[in-house]
């Protein structure tokens, strides 16, 4: 082989490296932006490029496969259901009570279903990798919570707040998948029997 055709060797494994690796980032860039959406969106704002927030989009990812993130039991939904169901009802006498209930239910619920209790830019960061379509609900409904700490809010935005929860708390209310619904059901139904005896 002739210097000159090992130099052409090595610039045609250099180009088609060049294009395989253009072809992994734009499949990356795809596939980040399938998932997270919107978020993939607010990280290119935040980190100040699509570089930084795909590699903070990723690290988010990693982190969360670590985690021991599980579905709620059938007999864990019921309850958190049922204790949202009053904190709903307590929001048409007391919304900014109603307010803090829901935001310690949902920290609640979080924590049973296995993400860390760090501070709450990291509990969205978590939360966005699994559910990216509600972790703006989150964020959304604890700014105008702080807001009410500082002074309070009208009743429309705590009603916003309320509502914003309320989306983050259905997503985050997954049950078991190896449990049919009616199992659930009826597991719940001996509960509430077991109760009355």
């Amino acid at each position: 082989m002739t210097a000159a055709q090992i130099i052409v060797a090595i610039v045609a494994i250099i180009v088609v490296a060049a294009i395989v690796y253009v072809i992994y980032k734009q499949q990356r860039t795809k596939a980040l932006k399938e998932h997270f959406g919107p978020e993939y969106d607010r990280a290119v704002d935040s980190y100040g490029g699509q570089g930084r927030a795909e590699s903070a989009l990723a690290k988010r990812e990693k982190r969360v496969e670590k985690l021991d993130i599980h579905p709620l039991t059938p007999q864990e939904s019921s309850r958190f259901t049922a204790q949202w169901k009053t904190v709903q009802m307590r929001f048409v006498d007391d919304p900014a009570a109603s307010i803090g209930d829901a935001d310690r239910l949902v920290a609640e619920l979080m924590s049973a279903r296995g993400y860390p209790m760090a501070d709450f830019d990291q509990r969205a960061a978590d939360i966005s990798v699994s559910h990216p379509k509600v972790v703006e609900h989150y964020r959304s409904a604890h700014d105008i919570a702080q807001k009410h700490r500082q002074r309070p809010v009208s009743t429309e935005e705590l009603r916003k707040a309320f509502l914003h929860y309320r989306e983050l708390f259905a997503s985050l209310l997954e049950v078991e998948p190896d449990r049919p619904e009616a199992a659930a059901a009826e597991a719940d139904h001996e509960e509430r029997t077991e109760v009355r005896r």
